[in-house]
């Protein structure tokens, strides 16, 4: 055991350059990866993100299909044509390794702004690069989202709130999911700004997809954004999509019944969620709002039913924040927990975990999803019984 623990205190594993730079050699070392195989399945999404800033200059729908670009539709709004379009210039082998280094840049900028020490983050990139590696594979915006959604804490409890309401928005006019960051009004605390910046933001990120088409072109393009939004939620619920890795799709498939609605789930979800928010003495605490922001983290993931494989990077950086923030020594309860969700989820999608059983098991049934459902109703559980540390205490005394 002390030789195992003398080898994790190397200087590879405890210098934070050494596992940065591994998360930028995977981002590179993946995009080059799946360009060479020059089997477009292999790099479908970014074809699909690449197209949406093409397809708004022409004023083109994006969101019908175009089965000589790309299979399956462009879920994004507008706006994401402005975000992609200094990526969509360059050839695709560029273009591709680009996006996917600015991911990884974006995701390790937020998570080395958290309020942590400097081991702990070092232990959250350590935590996160496998899974990483899943999403990146696929070039997925779920990175550049996680980040999104950690900033806007960061920003607010720095007193940024003009900046945090840029994120939030900017994630909400993108993919939805930055609405979430919302969840961090009350620890603002200057509210009217928040609110006033969020206005802004809103109206700016409306129109700002217009300087490359036209009012016209947009208005129309929201219609066709929601309209293909309510069609995909109701594909997602099939029992053999890739999609609903979620509370809810476990439910569904296990109980082999595609019609179970998302509601009841959504409504249990909230006021759990919600319940925290009763200890209104705890918002200054750091620890409360950090485990805030892993619940946010998860629950984005696990109650949408639109989750696939790669967007468990939001949800998993939630679980290495939520492991970090225990105390040590920690209880066999998170010890347990958290190596469930590091195999359950993290490593599912890897051959480190036998075919039969990913495609057998872990697949049919969404079971990726468990191992974070249950460490968020444990989350939801320390919240509410929240209670200051003892050194805390004392100053208090």
């Amino acid at each position: 055991m002390q030789t195992l623990k003398k080898f994790f205190y190397l200087p590879f594993f405890t210098k934070k350059k050494y596992i940065i730079s591994i998360w930028f050699i995977i981002a590179i070392g993946s995009s080059i990866k799946q360009y060479l195989t020059r089997n477009p399945d292999n790099y479908n999404n970014y074809s699909i993100y690449k197209n949406v800033f093409f397809h708004t200059i022409h004023k083109l729908s994006l969101y019908t299909t175009y089965p000589n670009e790309y299979f399956d539709h462009n879920h994004y709004g507008p706006i994401f044509s402005i975000i992609i379009a200094p990526f969509a210039i360059f050839p695709d082998w560029l273009g591709m390794t680009l996006w996917s280094t600015f991911n990884a840049a974006v995701i390790v900028y937020a998570i080395n702004k958290l309020p942590l020490k400097y081991e702990q983050i070092n232990l959250i990139l350590w935590i996160g690069a496998h899974e990483f590696l899943t999403t990146i594979l696929s070039f997925q915006f779920n990175p550049i989202m996680t980040a999104i959604i950690i900033l806007s804490y960061v920003f607010i409890k720095d007193k940024k709130d003009f900046w945090a309401a840029m994120l939030i928005m900017l994630g909400t006019f993108v993919k939805l999911y930055g609405i979430v960051g919302l969840a961090f009004f009350f620890f603002s605390k200057d509210k009217i700004k928040f609110i006033g910046s969020l206005v802004f933001w809103a109206i700016l990120f409306f129109v700002l997809p217009m300087l490359l088409s036209s009012p016209e072109y947009i208005l129309h393009t929201y219609v066709e954004w929601y309209e293909r939004l309510v069609v995909k939620n109701s594909e997602n619920a099939s029992l053999i999509s890739m999609q609903d890795i979620s509370f809810m799709g476990m439910f569904r498939r296990i109980l082999h019944n595609p019609e179970l609605p998302n509601l009841p789930f959504l409504l249990f979800g909230l006021i759990l969620f919600g319940l925290p928010y009763l200890k209104i003495s705890s918002y200054i605490k750091e620890k409360f709002q950090l485990l805030l922001l892993c619940s946010v983290l998860i629950f984005t993931v696990i109650f949408s039913s639109g989750s696939e494989s790669p967007t468990y990077i939001i949800a998993f950086l939630g679980v290495a924040i939520w492991f970090v923030l225990q105390d040590r020594p920690r209880s066999n309860r998170v010890l347990i927990l958290f190596i469930f969700a590091l195999i359950l989820t993290s490593f599912s999608p890897s051959d480190i975990i036998p075919k039969f059983l990913r495609e057998n098991y872990i697949i049919p049934y969404a079971l990726k999803a468990l191992p974070c459902v249950l460490i968020w109703f444990s989350i939801v559980y320390e919240m509410i019984f929240f209670k200051q540390s003892e050194e805390e205490i004392k100053i208090v005394q």
